[in-house]
């Protein structure tokens, strides 16, 4: 579930609004249309609000390439992180009727809630919840609800985090986090009395007017014009099948399309107002300046073209300036799919990008392009230094591949004999993700998840005990070392496990887990 960055198009900006050099509808077309072909992305769905107004809405592409089905602004997508805020404002109408405070500890409403430090245990709360500052790893878990098809419930991660360990101290640094945004949605749950999909619909979605969205994919009440996530396989984009986990829609599960969400963005930047004369309230100022307000430094350099001087997370969303402004931002990633949504709320503009690709430059480029006709930056053709970014990425990562392969490939033409796996066979257990299975399959070596099916390939050898697990699922870009640990006899006594590819997305934790052989 990456928050990933993204590319934009050097093009000759006009005036067409008072005081702001911005970019024409019709340059917009053209902007994502070269988005679209320089990523090889198949469809896109951008939004701009200003001043009020969504003032652009576009389907562009396609929302699958086995159908051929256009996008249109009615076209759904998965937002995936981006659903946080409203995960967020949820607990904050919940702080303004009184039910619960920001600094409440989460024990108070979930008495089972464990971390591994029992101090941390004790003082953990709502806040905390939503920082991403708990001393936990980078996306630590997350492989309890990515990919899906995994058997583990909310009430089997609430209970699993007391296994994983923190790498730094308490509140001390930031790294991104989805199960405490799991949490905090059966927090919402405890103290409202409904789901939290409930809520989300009901309480938010209905109100301001959705037509079409829901706070997850299975609860659609229409799901003909919806997207279909798209990845390399084996090089070519393909159309892959809808990767999510129903236990984690507090953190990631909402589906929405252009013309549902510019109501969020125009109801945030109304500071939670909304109805005619904005006479209506979902959330108040206080609740709205403190989702808006840092929490967690995330850290900043002062750097062309924007100049950011400070970076920090929120309740719910990132926070940085740019060009002196405030800039309140998120993104979302999902399996096939990533999404952003900016806003600079004292020019009154957002811009939304919805895409059904994971490579998140496009809708940087796009969404960067579209900010700097605002803010009157000029000379950046974000296209042409995000293509260059994910290239560079792209040979890294293939280099490192192109390493691991030939070290396979040396050691079985070395080999006197076909690799044997058999000293590694056996049942291996992690505190947190449970059993996974060492075995031959039809005659090849095999490692098998029990808990998470996607998670299962063929073994080969690379060094020492070392093996490479390659996914049968070759849209994730995951394979992984296997690295086995030995006993004092030599025989393999645990597993631990690490990304190849440096583009690997986080939520494939690999690094967390510590098996021991059962």
């Amino acid at each position: 579930m990456k928050y990933l960055f993204g590319l934009l198009t050097a093009l000759v900006l006009f005036n067409i609004s008072v005081g702001a050099q911005t970019l024409s509808s019709n340059q917009i077309d053209s902007l994502v249309e070269l988005t679209l072909k320089t990523f090889n992305v198949p469809g896109m769905s951008v939004g701009v609000v200003k001043d009020g107004k969504l003032i652009h809405a576009k389907g562009y592409g396609v929302a699958s390439l086995r159908t051929g089905k256009k996008v249109d602004e009615q076209t759904l997508f998965g937002i995936a992180s981006n659903s946080k805020s409203y995960t967020a404002a949820a607990l904050g109408m919940l702080v303004d009727e009184g039910k619960l405070k920001w600094d409440d500890k989460v024990t108070d409403y979930i008495p089972e809630f464990k971390m591994y430090n029992p101090y941390v245990t004790e003082e953990f709360t709502i806040r905390d919840l939503l920082t991403h500052r708990s001393g936990l790893g980078l996306g630590a878990g997350d492989l309890m609800m990515f990919p899906d098809q995994s058997d583990f419930t909310k009430k089997d991660i609430i209970h699993n985090l007391r296994y994983l360990k923190q790498v730094s101290s308490f509140r001390t640094k930031y790294d991104y986090d989805n199960n405490l945004y799991i949490v905090a949605g059966e927090v919402v749950a405890r103290v409202s009395g409904i789901s939290w999909e409930d809520f989300i619909e009901k309480r938010i979605m209905q109100p301001l007017g959705f037509k079409s969205s829901a706070a997850s994919v299975s609860r659609l009440k229409d799901n003909s014009n919806s997207i279909r996530p798209h990845a390399p396989v084996n090089g070519k984009v393909e159309t892959i099948d809808i990767d999510w986990s129903e236990s984690a829609n507090a953190a990631g599960g909402i589906w929405s399309n252009i013309i549902d969400e510019s109501k969020w963005v125009i109801l945030q930047m109304n500071h939670g107002k909304y109805g005619d004369s904005l006479k209506q309230k979902l959330f108040s100022d206080e609740v709205h300046e403190e989702m808006w307000a840092a929490q967690t430094n995330i850290g900043a350099r002062a750097v062309a073209p924007y100049n950011t001087h400070f970076a920090a997370y929120g309740l719910g969303w990132f926070l940085s300036d740019v060009k002196g402004y405030k800039q309140v931002t998120h993104t979302g990633g999902l399996a096939g799919i990533v999404t952003q949504v900016v806003m600079i709320p004292e020019i009154n503009l957002g811009i939304i990008v919805f895409t059904n690709q994971q490579v998140g430059a496009a809708f940087s480029a796009v969404s960067n392009s579209i900010k700097d006709g605002y803010l009157g930056v000029k000379g950046f053709d974000w296209v042409k230094l995000y293509a260059a970014r994910v290239a560079r990425g792209e040979a890294e990562a293939k280099k490192i591949n192109d390493e691991v392969e030939a070290t396979i490939a040396a050691q079985t033409k070395n080999s006197t004999g076909a690799f044997s796996v058999d000293s590694y066979i056996g049942k291996y257990t992690d505190q947190w993700f449970g059993e996974v299975e060492i075995s031959i399959k039809n005659g090849k070596p095999w490692f098998a998840s029990k808990r998470s099916p996607k998670l299962s390939g063929e073994l080969f050898p690379y060094k020492g005990n070392t093996l490479i697990v390659r996914w049968t699922d070759r849209s994730m870009d995951a394979d992984a070392f296997v690295m086995f640990s030995t006993d004092k006899d030599g025989k393999p006594s645990g597993i631990k496990m690490n990304a190849i590819s440096p583009l690997t997305d986080f939520s494939f934790d690999f690094q967390d887990l510590d098996f021991k052989k059962n």
